[in-house]
């Protein structure tokens, strides 16, 4: 503490790029070291120490050169970061012991120097920093309390603070020499008769980070919190604060975001001891963890507690054993045991407490997920069991990797809140004659101008799904949305379009494959009208092909018997034709002043009911088509006249590449390649998500080939030049300029 302290170390630092209030910001390394002692008994002043620090890149920026008037030439020569701060660590102990002292601390005008820019080089080079650089005084904050009328801290400078003591300006040019004789001017000035100051105002920076367990009921700042998108989807806590190294995050302050899915979106929510240290996180937006830039944004104590908190008591007994190392298992068979676990684990990666260390994740009804969280005392141990990542248990292979303790709040707090789906009462028999098929379905064909949509939020509306759809909502056809229904009446989570045209199809499937509705994202599929009927009749449609309805088999055909009933004869309603508790709640009439054409949402009654007559299978229902112009989707759009056009018109309207600009093909891709990692390859060409359009399979999965639209041909042409040599994550990947 520099209360009990008997010196200070008068500290300056200063990088190749930005300087002064933005000190750190653009991740420049440092090129200049300066120090001097003061002795805070005796009152005296030791040798000033000026290091020059060569960086691993030899670059100045201009603006870098005019304001520390520094060359290349000046640092060429220097000692790297480690030797010079070796020599610090030396040159310190020594000037300290000859003063016939003990203890010092430093004494910085601004915490930038070391939040910004030591701690975060020193932990992208693997440094070890001398301990003396994990505390520290701010001048400008002694200074404030000394002198409490000479304003705000933050808005106090070197020249304002000597100035209103009365001290003149220090007229040394050299960069680093002048701040720090300035600063022990100050320090020597309000040691002195009558303020007799007291260095007391000590800031730390935390050695490591604390993981721990966050209640809902707890209070959290919102000025404290900022969430960090574009992670490696392996990102652990304690990597997240390896990246905001030098600022203080709070116990427990790392939640990993997660998907609908339960896997990690690359978001995560990070709270931090005060706003200070935030606005000084939010400086580090794309800023790099390896080879990704990672952005930084303001967010809520509301957003962070949605993630973190819990309040689960069997979670928090099971977080309770400190200093855990926690390790997630994915994908246990169902019928799992504790000892079936720990046998997969071996005496090798032995797990805290037995079967105590163990928390299986449930369904609120108890059912088994396959997911379950495991507690490990040590390193060496929780490294045996991510070796097992991908070995089989039973007859399925179990994915690990770290956790944290938000994640396992997460995890809990999505499952336990998971509705379950009640069972309605059977229907009762009614006696009218069965269709094969429903009456509002298209005739089947073998054209695949439909789209099939799997994978929606069960609260997703038919609006929902014009909007997912965007531009390419004009080219569906009329009445030509068909939500799926399972056989309670509930929304199945799948739904098929039939669009104007194959090519219409296609693009859908290419450009809204696995993009995101209320955070799920939903797959695509090129589809025909004959496979839509069959599965809108029960039947599958899968990787493997094409299963047939029940209603299709002979074994389950409906009996003789039901044929016996008479068919009554008058012509059913439209109320009696779509029961709630099949269909989707039936639309008033609406009537819109883009397309008076169609006013209703559904075909006019029909004589006939479509029923699965309860029999022993799952069959689906689809809910009554719909058309774009019956939901008022576009009363508010941009795209209104476009709908309102013919069909021709509408065609000629919606390009095939909604971009214009030059193409470039990429060939070679992971499979699992995404939007993000692309752009993340083409940093520094400003392109936009909607640039880039990823090719997919009939099965759904990557192609290994995306197109990539760029502002220009020359732009284009730049790119593939460039690119062409750069490992596409560890994979070669080829580049073609597309005339």
């Amino acid at each position: 503490m520099a209360s009990h302290s008997d010196t200070l170390v008068v500290f300056f630092g200063a990088t190749a790029g930005e300087n002064g209030g933005k000190l750190g910001s653009d991740e420049r390394e440092i090129i200049l070291l300066v120090w001097q002692i003061v002795d805070l008994h005796e009152k005296k002043v030791g040798k000033l120490h000026k290091c020059f620090v060569k960086p691993d890149t030899l670059e100045l920026t201009d603006q870098c050169k005019e304001e520390t008037g520094l060359t290349v030439d000046d640092i060429v020569k220097a000692e790297p970061l480690d030797k010079v701060l070796q020599q610090f660590q030396q040159s310190v102990s020594s000037e300290v012991k000859c003063l016939g002292r003990t203890t010092y601390t430093l004494c910085v005008d601004s915490p930038l120097v070391i939040r910004q820019a030591l701690h975060p080089e020193a932990s992208k080079k693997n440094l070890v920093l001398p301990e003396i650089f994990f505390s520290f005084v701010d001048v400008r904050k002694e200074f404030h309390k000394c002198c409490p009328n000479a304003g705000l801290a933050q808005k106090l400078t070197l020249t304002s603070m000597l100035e209103y003591v009365g001290l003149p300006a220090v007229s040394e040019e050299s960069i680093g020499v002048r701040e720090v004789r300035s600063m022990v001017q100050l320090t020597l000035c309000i040691l002195a008769e009558p303020h007799n100051h007291k260095f007391s105002c000590v800031e730390t920076v935390n050695y490591k980070f604390d993981s721990g367990t966050c209640s809902k009921t707890e209070p959290v700042d919102s000025e404290a919190v900022i969430r960090a998108r574009g992670l490696p989807w392996q990102s652990s806590d304690q990597d997240i604060a390896r990246f905001f190294k030098g600022l203080n995050i709070a116990k427990g302050g790392v939640a990993l975001c997660l998907n609908a899915q339960g896997r990690r979106n690359g978001e995560a929510l990070v709270r931090f001891i005060n706003s200070e240290h935030r606005d000084l996180a939010l400086e580090r937006h794309k800023h790099h963890m390896g080879s990704r830039y990672i952005e930084v944004y303001k967010a809520t104590g509301e957003e962070f507690l949605k993630i973190a908190g819990g309040t689960s008591n069997e979670v928090a007994q099971f977080l309770s054993k400190e200093n855990q190392l926690i390790i997630r298992m994915r994908g246990l068979p169902f019928t799992a045991t504790p000892q079936d676990v720990l046998a997969f684990l071996g005496p090798e990666s032995p797990v805290t407490d037995g079967t105590e260390g163990l928390l299986f994740v449930k369904y609120p009804d108890g059912r088994p997920t396959g997911d379950a969280f495991v507690l490990f005392s040590c390193e060496e141990y929780a490294q045996n069991a991510l070796k097992k990542h991908k070995q089989i248990l039973g007859k399925r292979y179990i994915e690990l990797f770290r956790s944290t303790a938000a994640e396992v709040q997460q995890v809990l707090n999505r499952y336990m809140s998971t509705p379950l789906i009640s069972t309605l009462p059977p229907s009762p028999i009614m006696p009218v004659p069965v269709l094969t098929t429903p009456p509002f379905l298209p005739a089947a064909s073998s054209t695949r101008d439909c789209v099939r949509l799997r994978g929606l939020p069960y609260t997703a509306g038919i609006e929902d799904i014009l909007e997912f759809m965007g531009e390419h909502t004009v080219d569906i056809k009329p009445h030509g949305v068909h939500m799926v229904l399972n056989q309670q009446g509930r929304p199945s989570g799948d739904a098929f379009i039939q669009m104007k045209s194959p090519d219409k199809a296609f693009m859908v499937a290419q450009k809204c494959h696995k993009k995101t509705m209320k955070d799920r994202y939903v797959e695509v599929f090129q589809c025909s009208t004959e496979e839509m009927s069959i599965v809108l009749m029960g039947g599958t449609l899968n990787r493997s092909g094409l299963s047939p309805p029940p209603c299709k088999l002979p074994c389950l055909s409906p009996p003789t018997a039901y044929a016996a009933f008479p068919t009554p004869p008058a012509i059913l309603s439209e109320a009696a034709l779509y029961q709630p508790p099949l269909l989707a709640a039936p639309r008033p009439p609406q009537t819109t002043a883009h397309s008076p054409a169609h006013t209703l949402a559904y075909y006019p009654p029909q004589p006939h009911l479509y029923m699965n007559m309860n029999m022993n299978y799952t069959a689906y229902y689809p809910s009554p088509p719909v058309s774009p112009s019956t939901v008022g989707y576009f009363a508010a759009s941009p795209a209104v006249a476009v709908a309102a056009q013919p069909h021709h018109a509408a065609a000629a309207a919606s390009p095939v590449l909604p971009q214009h600009g030059a193409l470039v093909r990429m060939q070679g891709l992971p499979y699992n390649t995404g939007v993000k990692d692309i752009l993340s390859f083409f940093q520094g060409y400003q392109l936009q998500p909607d640039a880039v359009l990823i090719l997919y399979n009939f099965s759904g999965q990557c192609s290994g080939e995306a197109l990539i639209t760029f502002p220009s041909e020359e732009i284009a042409r730049q790119a593939v030049a460039e690119r062409s040599n750069h490992p596409f994550y560890g994979q070669q990947v080829h580049l073609a300029f597309c005339n």
